[in-house]
C-alpha cells in the first residue's frame, strides 16, 4: 500500500514535468466600479477541515439538523462523527451562514451572491458595492474582503527524453497501465471530448471509474450526453462572475464544458493524453503522442474562455468543486500578472483554496510564469504548490533557406522542402505588385495577405518573399493567410523575413501545409534581402525590375534532429527567488521547484479552436 501511494505521488510529479509550460494564463487586477464581484472569506473552517477527524460541529444549533437527528450523530464526546466528502450537511449549514450574513449586514440592500465556497475555503462571491464591501469586511466574523481579479491565458519523443518506457512506466505496468486510478482535475478553457487523446476504447484492457470519484459531467447542447467516458470522467464549467459582468459570449465560450479556446484541450492530453496517438499537423505526420499518465482519468473544471479569460470568483469554485468531487491531482495553468498586495503574496483566495487541497491530500502543480528572465519574475508563490519552470526539449526542427551564392540562412517552420533541393527564383512581394494595387507604399502589400494584389504571372513557380511584421505580432496579419495567398498564385513556396521592428519575439516551429521558412533573426533577414537587392536587374531608365537574378532552395523542417542541449532553462521561463511581497522582499522559498520540457510540446488541440494564433499557419 505504501508502495502504491509513493507511486503515485512519483507519477504525479511526472505528469507535471508536461503540464503548465506551454500555458500563458496570468491574473489581472481588474479596475473597481460602483458595483463589483467581491470574494469573502470566513473565519470558521470549511468542511474538508472536517474530514478524517472528529472536531465540534454546532450543526444542532443549526437549522441544517433537527436536535433528534443531530443528537443521534453525535459520539460520547459530543462531536459528530467524521464526514465524508459525499456527505453535504455542512455545506448546506455553511450556506445557510453566508446567507444569513449576508442578510444581516445588507439588510434591505440589493446583492446578489454568485457562489458559496463550503469544501476548501468558507466564503462567497458576491456583487456589492465598495461601500456594502467594506461593510462585510467590519464584521468579525469574516476573515477578508477582496475583489474579484480577472484571469487570461498566456510529445512524441519526450517520454523517451524523461525516461518514462523503462522508468515509471514499467514500474506501473507500461503505458497500458500508469497512471492507472488517478484522477487529474484541470481548471482550464475547457475539453474537446471527442478528441481521440480521451477515448476509452483505444486500450484493450478494463477501464473503471475509480471509486473515490464523485464528480459529474454537464450535459448541453454543446456537449452532449455521452461526452464522458470511462477516460474522461468529470465535466463542469464555472461563469457565474463573467456572466455577471454581461461579457460572456456564448458564441465562442460556450456555456458548458466544451473547450472553445483549445488550451485545456492542449494541456489534458500533455499530462493524461492516451498512448500512441497519431500527431498530424497541415497534412504532415510526426508521428505517435502519448500524455504523461497516459492511464489516468480526467475531470474537467472549465474557468477560463476564449474571448475574455476568467475570474479569480470562477476559479475558486472550480478548484472548490474539484475537491470535493475527489481528485488526485489539481492542475492550473494559472498565474498572477501582478504580485498580490498585503503582507505576503500567498494570501490570496485561489491560493488559500490550494492550500486547503494540499491539506486534503490532492497534489497541486502550477506553472513558474512566462514572466522571464528577469530575476524575482515567479508567478508561483506558495509553498505548498509544486511550481514548474519550462525548460528546453532535445528535440528540435531545424529548417534553412540556401541561397544561390552558397549561403546557408538557419530559419523554423514545420514545412516541406522544395523537391531535391532544386533552386527557385526569388520574387518579393513588394515587387510583384499588379497594375491595379493603388498605395504601393503600404506595408501591409509585403505581408502577403491579399493575393489580389499580387501578379500571378510574376509569382507562379517562384518562392515569394514575405515581409513578417509587428503586425503577426498583434494577429493583424497571419502565416496562414500569407500561405492561402501563395498557394492562389501558385507560388513554389514562402518566405518569411523578419522586419527589424520586431526585436525579441521568440517564433516556434510554425506548421505550412506547402514548402516554407521563416527567418527569425533580422540580422540573417538583412542578409537575405541583401543578396536579394543585390541580384535584381533594373532598366537603366525606368529602374523597373528587368531581371529577379536572386534564387534559393528550402531544406524543409518534418525532420527531427536530437541534442544534448537539454535541460536548459528557456529565456521567457519565470525565475526566483520567490518575492514575499510587492516590495519584492524575499520569502526565502525555492521557487519553481524544478523545470521541465516546456517548448514545442506535440499535444491535442480543440477541433472549434483552430483560429487560435497557434495555429495560424
Amino acid at each position: 500500500m505504501e508502495g502504491n501511494r509513493l507511486m503515485k505521488h512519483l507519477m504525479a510529479v511526472v505528469i507535471s514535468l508536461g503540464l503548465f509550460l506551454s500555458g500563458r494564463v496570468v491574473f489581472c487586477q481588474e479596475d473597481e466600479t460602483d458595483t463589483s464581484v467581491y470574494i469573502v472569506t470566513l473565519k470558521q473552517a470549511p468542511a474538508v477541515h472536517y474530514v478524517g477527524e472528529e472536531l465540534e460541529l454546532e450543526l444542532e444549533s443549526s437549522s441544517v439538523l433537527s436536535h433528534k437527528e443531530s443528537s443521534g450523530r453525535l459520539n460520547k464526546f459530543n462531536k459528530p462523527r467524521n464526514i465524508s466528502r459525499s456527505d453535504r450537511r455542512y455545506s448546506s449549514y455553511l450556506n445557510k451562514v453566508h446567507d444569513s450574513l449576508l442578510r444581516k449586514v445588507l439588510k434591505g440592500e440589493n446583492y446578489l451572491k454568485l457562489y458559496s465556497y463550503h469544501y476548501l475555503i468558507n466564503g462567497f462571491a458576491v456583487l456589492v458595492t465598495s461601500q456594502q464591501a467594506e461593510k462585510l469586511s467590519r464584521r468579525q466574523q469574516v476573515a477578508n474582503v477582496i475583489l474579484d481579479f480577472s484571469v487570461r491565458t498566456a510529445t512524441t519523443h519526450t517520454p523517451e527524453f524523461l525516461g518514462l518506457p523503462v522508468g515509471a512506466w514499467v514500474q506501473e505496468g507500461g503505458p497500458e497501465l500508469a497512471g492507472e486510478g488517478i484522477v487529474i482535475g484541470f481548471i482550464d478553457t475547457g475539453i474537446d471530448p471527442i478528441h481521440p487523446s480521451f477515448s476509452d476504447e483505444i486500450s484493450e484492457h478494463t477501464f473503471p471509474v475509480p471509486k473515490h470519484f464523485s464528480g459529474i459531467c454537464e450535459v448541453t447542447s454543446d456537449f452532449p450526453s455521452g461526452s464522458c467516458n470511462r477516460k474522461l470522467i468529470g465535466a463542469r464549467h464555472f461563469a457565474a462572475s463573467a456572466i455577471t459582468r454581461g461579457i460572456f459570449n456564448a458564441s465562442q465560450d460556450y456555456a458548458s464544458p466544451f473547450d472553445g479556446d483549445g488550451h485545456g484541450t492542449h494541456t489534458a492530453s500533455i499530462a493524461a493524453g492516451n498512448h500512441g496517438i497519431p500527431v498530424v499537423v497541415a497534412g504532415h505526420s510526426f508521428g505517435n503522442a502519448s500524455g504523461m499518465a497516459p492511464r489516468s482519468h480526467i475531470s474537467v473544471y472549465k474557468a477560463l474562455y476564449k474571448s475574455f479569460g476568467g475570474f479569480a470568483a470562477d476559479v475558486v469554485a472550480a478548484i472548490d468543486q474539484a475537491a470535493q468531487d475527489g481528485v488526485d491531482v489539481l492542475s492550473l495553468s494559472i498565474t498572477p500578472n501582478r504580485r498580490p498586495p498585503g503582507l505576503a503574496t500567498f494570501f490570496n483566495p485561489i491560493d488559500m483554496a490550494l492550500l486547503s487541497a494540499v491539506k486534503a491530500g490532492i497534489f497541486v502543480i502550477q506553472a513558474a510564469g512566462n514572466t522571464g528572465p528577469s530575476p524575482r519574475s515567479v508567478s508561483s508563490f506558495s509553498p505548498w504548490i509544486f511550481t514548474v519552470g519550462a525548460a528546453a526539449h532535445d528535440r528540435v526542427y531545424s529548417n534553412s533557406l540556401i541561397l544561390g551564392n552558397n549561403v546557408t540562412i538557419p530559419g523554423t517552420g514545420l514545412a516541406s522542402g522544395t523537391d531535391n533541393g532544386t533552386m527557385h527564383t526569388l520574387v518579393s512581394a513588394t515587387h510583384a505588385l499588379n497594375n491595379r494595387t493603388t498605395d504601393m507604399g503600404n506595408m501591409y502589400l509585403g505581408e502577403c495577405q491579399d493575393p489580389i494584389s499580387l501578379n500571378k504571372d510574376l509569382v507562379q513557380g517562384n518562392l515569394l518573399i514575405c515581409s513578417y511584421s509587428i503586425r503577426f505580432v498583434l494577429g493583424l496579419s497571419t502565416i496562414k493567410q500569407a500561405l492561402e495567398t501563395a498557394k492562389n498564385l501558385s507560388a513554389a513556396g514562402v518566405v518569411f523575413y523578419m522586419d527589424p521592428f520586431v526585436i525579441g519575439f521568440q517564433i516556434n516551429p510554425t506548421p505550412m501545409a506547402m514548402p516554407g521558412v521563416i527567418i527569425p533573426s533580422p540580422d540573417d533577414s538583412k542578409i537575405l534581402m541583401q543578396y536579394y537587392n543585390s541580384s535584381l536587374e533594373r532598366d537603366g531608365l525606368s529602374k523597373k525590375i528587368v531581371k529577379f537574378g536572386a534564387v534559393a532552395s528550402i531544406s524543409g523542417g518534418l525532420e527531427a534532429n536530437y541534442s544534448n542541449t537539454a535541460p536548459k532553462v528557456m529565456y521567457y521561463s519565470a525565475r526566483g527567488p520567490d518575492p514575499q511581497d510587492a516590495f519584492l522582499d524575499n520569502a526565502d522559498i525555492l521557487k519553481p521547484n524544478l523545470i521541465a520540457p516546456g517548448n514545442f510540446i506535440w499535444s491535442a488541440w480543440s477541433s472549434l479552436g483552430a483560429d487560435s494564433v497557434e495555429f495560424q499557419a
